[in-house]
């Protein structure tokens, strides 16, 4: 059965003769006539009764005639929902992040929400590294990564860069400056997570380091901030000083006996990753709810 038959069903009923019918429709009426008959021949019903002077519907047509005109509507609905779909407006967006992105993120949702209400976003938390997995092979729409940098097969869009900040003893001799360059640092241990587990952030502040032209030694790893913000006072309270680097996404994190001041020239960017190729609507909407956020100073 087609939908046109089905089109064709409900015009004669409503016109109440297949001449009005085929009028209303712009086809001629035996157009008309040979649908409705193979209708009622793959419904093994006749629907309508024919006499010269009228045409009415049988009880069969009675029963079926809303159940013709539901299944039109279901047809149209999704039309209109393709259509939404194509420009944004609808649909579903499975979008990769990280806890640390939830500042910014949930805003920007928020905002999205306002806009285009008919659009859902799902949030997938991931490693980095699987976000990018699941990216390349299609279980993600678009996933929000640390760095600028190229990502092979993948198109990537900076859409918001954080400062980055020291954290070391209160006690230090450096905790007395407002702010701190990489050069200040030289000879005091970093405690820096493996490459393995954050290549982009990393390499940005190895980056940072080299292009300084200054030796720091290697601590003990970075763990989670607050771990590692714990054993860095605690060390220092035994002489053993050391000093780790983060990127501020909100509010400093609460820490006893620990100095935080800004790096100088230092700011790690946070990139949408996607597919290459045009951006789908979906995606244009979500740029377009990321790029008011309030960017740290």
């Amino acid at each position: 059965m087609e939908l046109r038959q089905l089109e064709y069903f409900v015009a004669v009923a409503d016109e109440g003769g297949f001449g009005r019918a085929a009028a209303r429709l712009h086809v001629v009426q035996a157009s008309v006539s040979q649908q409705i008959a193979r209708l009622e021949r793959e419904l093994c019903v006749r629907l309508f009764d024919r006499t010269t002077r009228r045409v009415g519907l049988t009880a069969a047509g009675e029963r079926l005639l809303p159940e013709a005109r539901a299944a039109l509507a279901a047809a149209a609905h999704v039309g209109h929902v393709a259509a939404e779909i194509v420009s944004g407006g609808e649909g579903v967006l499975r979008l990769g992040t990280a806890r640390a992105f939830a500042e910014r993120v949930h805003p920007a949702l928020d905002v999205l929400a306002e806009r285009v209400p008919s659009l859902r976003v799902r949030l997938v938390q991931d490693a980095r590294e699987r976000r990018i997995e699941a990216l390349r092979s299609g279980e993600l729409d678009a996933a929000l990564v640390r760095g600028d940098g190229p990502i092979p097969g993948l198109a990537v869009v900076p859409v918001w860069d954080d400062p980055l900040f020291v954290a070391l003893p209160a006690t230090h001799s450096l905790a007395t400056l407002p702010r701190l360059k990489s050069a200040d640092l030289a000879g005091l241990p970093l405690r820096l997570a493996p490459r393995e587990r954050n290549p982009a952030f990393h390499d940005l502040v190895t980056g940072l380091l080299r292009d300084s032209g200054i030796d720091i030694p290697a601590g003990p790893h970075f763990t989670t901030l607050q771990e590692t913000l714990t054993a860095i006072a605690t060390d220092s309270a035994s002489g053993a000083e050391s000093w780790t680097v983060f990127d501020l996404v909100g509010e400093l994190p609460p820490a006893r006996r620990i100095a935080f001041r800004p790096l100088l020239g230092a700011r790690s960017t946070v990139s949408l990753a996607m597919r290459p190729g045009p951006l789908s609507p979906a995606i244009r909407q979500l740029l377009t709810a990321l790029e008011p956020a309030p960017r740290a100073q």
